[in-house]
């Protein structure tokens, strides 16, 4: 028998089935434990969450004056997220850059705590929490589908220590964004989203020391980390997530066209097209990240380079990619004609060569300017782009401040 009880009857003993309310909206990853710490019990009730389900069967019952709202003879009754959470709307509205950036910013930083603790309960035998982690993944889906580029800017913004976690989290919206431009259903691209999410789930198998290791791995420690999409594949399964998108991204996400990635070796079209997905959004969020060997590179060089690379990536689906970023993603450092350095800081819906930028620094006094907002799409703007630039050659620490609006972001 399942319960609906109000925090205030909450109490230690109890086995938590499920919060009433968003996954943001409370401070644990997972809805299901024993509630057997007195710490978790002031943070439940500290929450902005107002009820959970028990069950009773698992743990302890209510009181006898505790308030009832709910009952459920199973878990069936209550295993869809509609039932658990309390409905809300679908906030899907499209959003100005600079008002998504503020919000993206926000759940980041909650989405990163929930695959944070995914991982450390994992290393500790817990299961994965399945509904939590595909509320965490719709929630990024709806960020991306209000403003593409936002969130998707802000995730590759990661230090080396949070690259684990926020690796997940980026390439679950790159994969939904990628979804969208190559046409794909609402429904397959959120698919794409929850796998993102969860394709790097094998990780938690792979030893610290070799995980966050600065240098270059051994060939005995590279032979571990490529043991890491099937332990993932079974760490899915053992949680009872059946989906065959999640299954598939987490199994060959590493494969390559040419037949020489890992773990099969698969080549063509033996590679599903959600793979072969999977496998641009992964290198691409890796190589634009700080990582505990190597410091990210920037976006617009990252897709000249990725280009490159004959016999890796599906061509198709690597130029969507590139469609759905822009040709100087945002955050790349550009020089203009009229001689300044500029930061790019969204995306225009009229042309990938021409993006909106601020402005930064005079080439010619090598002074820093105000930063100007030009949109380069805009009617009668003569001022175009000349070329890339590498922002380590000119120092400028503000970088990301300037181009997000958010104080303090990017710096150490």
């Amino acid at each position: 028998m399942l319960k609906r009880i109000r925090v205030e009857d909450v109490r230690l003993g109890m086995f938590i089935h499920g919060f009433a309310g968003s996954w943001l909206d409370h401070p644990f990853w997972r809805n299901r434990f024993l509630l057997d710490d007195p710490e978790d019990l002031r943070r439940i009730r500290a929450s902005a969450v107002r009820e959970v389900w028990i069950d009773v069967a698992q743990g302890a019952d209510v009181a006898d004056d505790a308030v009832v709202t709910a009952e459920a003879p199973d878990a069936a009754e209550v295993e869809s997220p509609a039932a658990v959470a309390a409905p809300r709307p679908a906030d899907l509205a499209p959003t100005p850059h600079d008002v998504e950036l503020q919000r993206a910013h926000r759940l980041l930083h909650s989405a990163r705590d929930a695959v944070a603790s995914m991982f450390r309960d994992a290393r500790m035998g817990r299961a994965i929490d399945r509904q939590v982690m595909q509320a965490v993944a719709a929630d990024i889906a709806d960020s991306v589908t209000r403003n593409g580029g936002a969130l998707i800017s802000l995730a590759r913004l990661k230090t080396a220590d949070d690259y684990t976690y926020l690796h997940s989290v980026a390439v679950c919206a790159l994969m939904v964004a990628l979804a969208r431009q190559l046409g794909l259903p609402d429904e397959q691209a959120r698919a794409a989203g929850f796998a993102g999410l969860l394709h790097d789930v094998g990780k938690m198998d792979i030893p610290l020391e070799i995980l966050n290791k600065p240098g270059k791995l051994t060939d005995d420690e590279f032979a571990i980390v490529r043991e890491h999409p099937r332990r993932g594949w079974q760490r899915l399964r053992d949680a009872g997530i059946t989906d065959d998108v999640a299954l598939d991204v987490c199994l060959h996400h590493h494969e390559r066209m040419d037949g020489k990635g890992y773990p099969d070796g698969l080549a063509g079209e033996a590679i599903t097209l959600v793979a072969r997905m999977g496998a641009v959004c992964d290198v691409y969020d890796a190589i634009t990240s700080n990582r505990p060997h190597k410091a990210g590179w920037d976006p617009a060089e990252s897709l000249k380079r990725m280009a490159s690379w004959q016999g890796h990536f599906d061509t198709r689906v690597f130029q969507a990619f590139v469609r759905s970023l822009g040709i100087y993603p945002t955050g790349s450092l550009v020089l203009l004609s009229n001689g300044r350095l500029a930061v790019v800081t969204e995306q225009s819906p009229d042309s990938l060569l021409k993006p909106v930028v601020k402005t930064v620094l005079s080439t010619r006094s090598g002074e820093r300017v105000v930063p100007e907002r030009i949109d380069l799409s805009a009617p009668g703007c003569r001022i175009t782009i000349v070329q890339r630039e590498d922002p380590a050659q000119w120092k400028i620490p503000d970088l990301d401040e300037i181009w997000s609006g958010i104080p303090g972001l990017g710096r150490a």
